[in-house]
């Protein structure tokens, strides 16, 4: 089973980005189900129902959320008819959508677990038992389980990675929106890395137009921090390869695709 997903979605640039290249992108990796991170999907913060069918349409399978996840207020008119829109599992108990899903690819099953991190974050139920919960209650349903970890820190993504070494397919952490160099399959069998990046600008600070926020640092005072549309775009994602028998990693690929790395022929 080949798996691509893609790093955060930042705006109108990074939807773009996505759209315009997805068909090569996929020519190339030939991947048999794909995931999206779509929290800042709407102009830097949240998702609205429009994007989700432009996802969906796209050709992704599951789109997961993070800590922006209600910045659009309309979400909560639509994310109980989205099975495979999920956000993270560690919300509170009465909050409106699901933390994981489970779709089918040939005779074999895939869960996908959204979990958000606590450190540096608005504090949630513990992750660590929070996913060790759903893993419980799946793991007899298929092997195959990534878990997307959105969370800021690295200290507490590489600590989920080894706490569920051997228990899930992959550990794949979101937020941060900066590629990391530490891919690799843990003792375990589990794929593994920090951050997979974002799908946005280039030319910005996080998928932010850069001005502001270098005047943030400048200043300290408020500042309104807006998706940078104009300038050069990227797409950072991983492959990861499963034994769909046993759910053990085989590969974990990383993806950066920009004008300094361009993808074959595009």
């Amino acid at each position: 089973m080949r798996i691509l997903f893609f790093g955060d979605i930042v705006g109108s640039i990074g939807r773009s980005a996505l759209k315009d290249h997805l068909l090569k992108i996929k020519e190339r990796y030939q991947p048999h189900i794909i995931i999206a991170n779509a929290e800042n999907a709407a102009s830097g913060r949240g998702i609205n129902k429009k994007i989700v069918k432009e996802f969906f349409e796209l050709g992704i399978h599951v789109l997961t959320m993070g800590n922006h996840t209600w910045d659009q207020k309309e979400i909560y008119e639509f994310i109980d008819d989205y099975k495979n829109l999920i956000r993270p599992a560690n919300f509170p108990i009465g909050t409106p959508g699901n933390g994981y899903t489970i779709i089918n690819f040939n005779a074999y099953k895939l869960a996908v677990i959204n979990i958000q991190g606590r450190t540096f974050l608005p504090p949630l139920d513990c992750p660590f038992r929070k996913a060790n919960e759903i893993i419980e209650k799946i793991k007899s349903i298929t092997p195959n389980i990534i878990v997307d970890f959105h969370a800021e820190a690295t200290s507490e993504k590489q600590a989920m990675g080894w706490y569920l070494d051997g228990l899930v397919s992959a550990v794949v952490g979101t937020h941060t929106h900066v590629q990391t160099a530490d891919d690799r399959i843990l003792p375990k069998g589990t794929a593994y890395i920090t951050d997979i990046g974002m799908v946005g600008s280039y030319d910005g600070i996080l998928g932010m137009s850069k001005e502001a926020v270098i005047d943030k640092f400048l200043t300290s005072l408020p500042q309104r921090f807006e998706v940078d549309k104009n300038g050069r775009w990227q797409i950072n994602a991983v492959m990861i390869e499963l034994n769909s028998d046993t759910g053990k990693a085989k590969s974990i690929e990383r993806i950066r695709i920009d004008q300094e790395h361009p993808l074959w022929n595009m």
